[in-house]
């Protein structure tokens, strides 16, 4: 059930007259000054990256929701070349609808729709993945203001790959994904992203007051991990927590991702 209500003998409201609430775990709990309380289920909403396939979600998913955990998964409008992160912000918004309490755990891109989504509802907390944590600069200009592309070179050159090979999404992407799970992404193949997000202007600020965790992979071969460590203390002033994982934990480590986002 999404609330339940009723008297608690167990507990007494304290704090104003009006009521006072708190949080405990992934639940919201109203207790109101005659002693009524009301528990209601946070909605977590998981944000995919470039591309914006909720597919990328489908191994973590079930393992949210057998911890009891209300969850929306969302398909962002990535192929859509006149939608930027406020579109992909309006998707995020249909799909938790009325939902009064929302987390959003945002994947690489992410980060920057979770920072559009957060200037338009109250956001309960952010988790970020991998992801790129927005600053002051647009989704574009976030790689060179953040030194991403040394980081990664330097990688590369550290373990023994060549910096100016072409891209190859196998290389950077998939090569900790297990084979099973490997063909079933690449049977589902690679979704589409335009550039216009990147050009998107950053106006937003109500992020920075959101509380915030953050997960970094450390066999990330697109966002380093000594980049991913420093980048989210200089941005949110914490420090990361880390998973044994590649770029995609979602598809490489599912479990351990549930994991975490339902220790938070």
């Amino acid at each position: 059930a999404d609330a339940a209500s009723g008297p608690r003998p167990a507990g007494r409201a304290h704090g104003p007259e009006a009521g006072w609430t708190t949080l405990r775990g992934f639940e919201v709990i109203a207790a109101t000054s005659d002693n009524v309380y009301t528990v209601h289920m946070m909605t977590i909403a998981l944000i995919p990256g470039a591309g914006g396939d909720a597919f990328y979600w489908h191994r973590v998913v079930p393992l949210l929701e057998v911890r009891g955990r209300r969850v929306v998964t969302i398909d962002l409008p990535a192929e859509d070349e006149s939608a930027g992160v406020e579109e992909y912000a309006d998707a995020v918004l249909a799909a938790v609808d009325k939902s009064e309490h929302v987390v959003l755990v945002a994947q690489s891109l992410g980060g920057y729709t979770a920072a559009a989504v957060a200037e338009r509802i109250p956001v309960e907390l952010i988790i970020y993945v991998a992801a790129m944590i927005p600053g002051n600069d647009t989704a574009g200009d976030w790689w060179e203001a953040t030194g991403q592309p040394m980081a990664r070179r330097a990688c590369d050159i550290r373990e023994g790959r060549d910096p100016d090979a072409p891209f190859d999404e196998t290389v950077t992407f998939l090569h900790d994904i297990p084979a099973g799970v490997l063909s079933e992404v690449l049977a589902a193949g690679a979704s589409p992203q335009t550039g216009t997000p990147f050009g998107t202007p950053n106006t937003w600020s109500a992020w920075r007051s959101v509380p915030s965790r953050a997960i970094a992979a450390t066999r990330d071969r697109m966002f380093p991990l000594e980049f991913m460590r420093a980048q989210v203390r200089d941005r949110l002033g914490i420090e990361a927590d880390e998973i044994d994982s590649g770029h995609l934990p979602g598809f490489s480590r599912a479990g351990e991702l549930a994991t975490l986002i339902t220790r938070y």
